[in-house]
């Protein structure tokens, strides 16, 4: 048969295998060095944690992720400031010793230090899974633990002479930040899970006082006592602890101190 033309044959079976051949050989590596390049993306963007959050199974598995990635920060800021710490100390300068030396002055008054003693522990807790299936009042919100509970049995505290107060074993300080996030309670933007053990260092007595005090305090005490809703509420006095030194990021540049009562 004559092709006019213009017009191509059609090709033959033997460079049809051969094309084909061809592409697989250029293709296949082209497709493997993309995966590899996906893999490598997603493990450096997941730094140790699921990027699928819908695989996360419960509340727990949440928070102790979250919790880990901040325990990376959190110890990548420590391994930072052992460093300024180290360079800081070999200056010489007069005038840059003073300032180190009012800076340690002041590092108790604002939670840059362990404080031990004597003091008090309050764990607050959700309500038992029973008594929130069997609540028949008007509140459910009176089941579990709010940011406002923990507010108030810290500033209790505050106004009771506490000399250092944790959350979590994190030391609460002035820019501390407390909030709800859905069923967890955030410190500084980390979630922890109840219950929430707190704890000060100061006079027992004089905290128990302030505590027996507090308007807001006694209200949530009183669901504690009442069998329909059985809010968590445990106190007990100290006679030693430690509240370790705040260990978190410092956003204040300077401050000044209020004025005392005379």
């Amino acid at each position: 048969m004559v092709v006019s033309s213009g017009t191509q044959a059609n090709p033959t079976p033997e460079r049809k295998r051969w094309s084909r051949a061809t592409a697989w050989r250029v293709g296949t590596p082209i497709v493997v060095l993309l995966c590899g390049g996906l893999l490598a993306v997603s493990f450096v963007n997941a730094d140790g944690t699921d990027l699928r959050p819908g695989r996360y199974e419960d509340l727990t598995t949440l928070v102790d992720g979250e919790r880990f990635r901040y325990n990376r920060l959190e110890a990548q800021l420590a391994e930072t400031q052992s460093e300024v710490d180290q360079l800081t100390s070999g200056v010489t300068d007069k005038g840059v010793k003073k300032l180190q030396g009012q800076s340690k002055k002041l590092a108790d008054p604002a939670g840059t230090s362990d404080r031990s003693g004597a003091g008090m522990q309050i764990v607050l807790g959700d309500a038992p899974s029973q008594a929130q299936k069997e609540y028949e009042g008007d509140d459910p919100n009176s089941l579990v633990v709010h940011q406002q509970d923990i507010q108030a049995v810290v500033n209790a505290l505050w106004s009771g002479g506490a000399q250092a107060i944790t959350i979590a074993g994190k030391r609460i300080i002035t820019t501390t930040g407390i909030k709800c996030s859905g069923s967890t309670v955030q410190l500084d933007g980390v979630p922890y899970p109840q219950p929430y053990v707190i704890e000060a260092v100061g006079d027992p007595a004089r905290l128990q006082a302030a505590i027996d005090r507090d308007e807001h305090v006694q209200n949530y005490r009183a669901d504690a006592r009442d069998p329909n809703v059985q809010i968590g509420w445990n106190l007990k006095p100290l006679t030693y602890l430690t509240a370790p030194a705040y260990d978190g990021l410092l956003d204040v540049k300077y401050a000044k101190p209020l004025p005392q009562d005379k």
